[in-house]
């Protein structure tokens, strides 16, 4: 059992440490991290890249997480261990190993724990992501609304006391990684949903 719960941590570690928005914009000739808000999510990838290229990044990061729990449930068999495999992923997310310890917000590569261990809950976080989005047209106070909702809305939905300390934990490191949008929000400097980030 040691063995294989080693191998989940490691694999998940590296599996979220891939930095897919700094490789397809590579592929596009352009570093990411160094145009925009300098992030190498979705949203970032979005504004910099384009449509395409943010969609990529957002499946491929949604992916990371999904695989992450999958392999926890299924390689070292407990939900507990999938629950841990994700989490991991999307703290290696942001602190990616390829990226000298930097990386993204981590929601993407969350998103994709959530569709594998709780496809309800992911739903209902997509509606108060759009809902919220659509109002205030700022995607960070998506995410960041989404986040402070998610224990709330897995202990109507899904209350498993695992479940629930993913949500708690990766809620509260979502909003954490999102203090650079919230000074920004306060500062009014923060781009609205449809504008370019070039020079910000």
């Amino acid at each position: 059992m040691f063995w294989q719960v080693l191998k989940v941590v490691a694999a998940s570690y590296f599996l979220g440490a891939m930095p897919f928005g700094y490789i397809v914009g590579k592929l596009k000739g352009l570093d990411i991290t160094r145009v925009g808000s300098g992030n190498i999510g979705a949203t970032n990838a979005f504004r910099v890249l384009g449509p395409a290229a943010g969609l990529t990044v957002l499946l491929l990061d949604a992916g990371k997480g999904f695989l992450a729990a999958y392999l926890g449930m299924h390689v070292a068999g407990t939900e507990l261990m999938a629950v841990a495999a994700g989490g991991i992923a999307v703290v290696a997310h942001s602190y990616s190993v390829f990226l000298g310890f930097k990386g993204g917000r981590g929601v993407a590569c969350a998103a994709g724990v959530l569709l594998y261990l709780m496809p309800v809950v992911i739903a209902a976080e997509l509606a108060v992501f759009i809902f919220t989005v659509a109002v205030t047209r700022y995607v960070s106070v998506g995410s960041i609304t989404a986040a402070a909702f998610l224990p709330l809305i897995i202990g109507l939905i899904n209350p498993r006391v695992s479940f629930i300390g993913f949500g708690v934990l990766t809620g509260g490191f979502v909003i954490y990684k999102h203090i650079p949008n919230i000074r920004r929000l306060l500062a009014g400097t923060e781009p609205k949903l449809g504008r370019r980030a070039d020079g910000y």
